[in-house]
């Protein structure tokens, strides 16, 4: 492994050029320099993936409403000139964004009411803790893209409150890292918050929901491992993967299997998504792309109704069809759960 030196990096700063997509797997680029090169402007995204000028305007009024973001490492896997590729559909700011619908809101799982700073407790025996508010990549469905996530940063002095009131609740067997993406934290933060949980007699197991390692891949580092895997509780990390195309890297694969290696547990929910991935044909290479890289398939979400997602919405009489299709054609293992999530509900609902 490749490690920049802290002069390296400045001088690398200083050049102030662009990385283009041939250079993205160069070996001596941090996952932090892959992170500050994302693509943030429209007009480089439609130059780098050769999309008509036409669509500029509405990808500029789009973003203007939800930034623009995401890695070169995953643009790698786009096919240029496009419309219709299922992961640029994911990323790709567009008109209908700005369309205002029933029933669709800012808040659709009602995540903002009355919780502590950084912490969310929704399910039994389980606390879900905001590490970090910044992702990797904007994906333009997202249920928290309206999520206040500046009123929810924790100092030292927070952290410690965390701690002491997961302490006290015996209940608490499992603690999640969520966000924005939990890895978008340095491993050095990762580790002390890791420690101060295993310390708590009656945590047992650390849940990470993370998309970094899918779209920037240089993320899991051996720091990452170490905390990952030091520590006494079980550790499972549940990856964010919608179509088979996303696992069509190879150095992706790679650190898939040093993170299994490492006694991680992967698993993997995906959205169901309009255009997508809502045939048979893609749900099933995604269930068998899964499996092949390590991971199984955990849950299939039904699309949370939020605000500039419309357009993504399946029917639940599809969504329930495409499922028992999948039922018919996959091993039990290779079918995930279908559920959707609903405000104020002891759990996910299943359909």
């Amino acid at each position: 492994m490749i490690h920049r030196t802290a002069s390296s990096w400045q001088r690398n700063d200083k050049k102030d050029h662009r990385i283009s997509l041939k250079e993205i797997n160069t070996p001596s680029l941090t996952w932090q320099q892959h992170l500050q090169q994302a693509v943030t402007e429209p007009t480089e995204l439609l130059s780098l993936l050769s999309i008509p000028h036409e669509h500029l305007a509405a990808a500029i009024q789009a973003s203007q409403l939800f930034p623009l973001k995401v890695p070169k490492t995953f643009l790698d896997r786009i096919e240029k000139g496009n419309l219709n590729d299922p992961l640029l559909k994911q990323i790709l700011p567009i008109g209908a964004e700005s369309l205002v619908v029933d029933g669709f809101s800012k808040d659709p799982v009602e995540e903002q009411k009355d919780q502590p700073a950084g912490m969310i407790q929704k399910y039994h025996g389980r606390i879900l803790l905001m590490v970090n508010g910044h992702c990797a990549i904007n994906c333009r469905y997202c249920f928290r893209r309206h999520y206040p996530y500046a009123d929810n940063r924790l100092n030292r002095e927070q952290w410690q409150a965390a701690f002491e009131q997961i302490a006290s609740d015996d209940s608490i067997s499992e603690v999640i890292y969520s966000g924005g993406d939990p890895l978008a934290s340095s491993d050095k933060q990762l580790h002390w918050i890791t420690d101060h949980l295993a310390q708590i007699p009656h945590i047992k197991r650390l849940r990470i929901h993370t998309r970094l390692p899918v779209v920037i891949p240089h993320r899991i580092t051996d720091e990452t491992l170490e905390w990952m895997s030091s520590t006494r509780l079980s550790t499972v990390v549940v990856l964010h993967i919608n179509h088979a195309n996303e696992l069509n890297d190879t150095f992706l694969r790679k650190q898939l299997h040093k993170m299994r290696l490492a006694g991680i547990t992967l698993l993997n929910q995906a959205v169901l998504l309009k255009g997508v991935n809502d045939t048979i044909e893609d749900l099933t290479a995604l269930s068998e792309s899964l499996f092949d890289a390590g991971i199984i398939p955990y849950y299939l979400h039904t699309l949370d109704p939020v605000d500039g997602a419309a357009h993504f919405d399946v029917e639940i009489t599809k969504a329930k069809a495409l499922h028992q299709q999948m039922v018919a054609r996959l091993p039990g293992y290779l079918v995930p759960k279908l559920v959707k999530e609903e405000a104020n509900q002891p759990s996910k609902t299943s359909l």
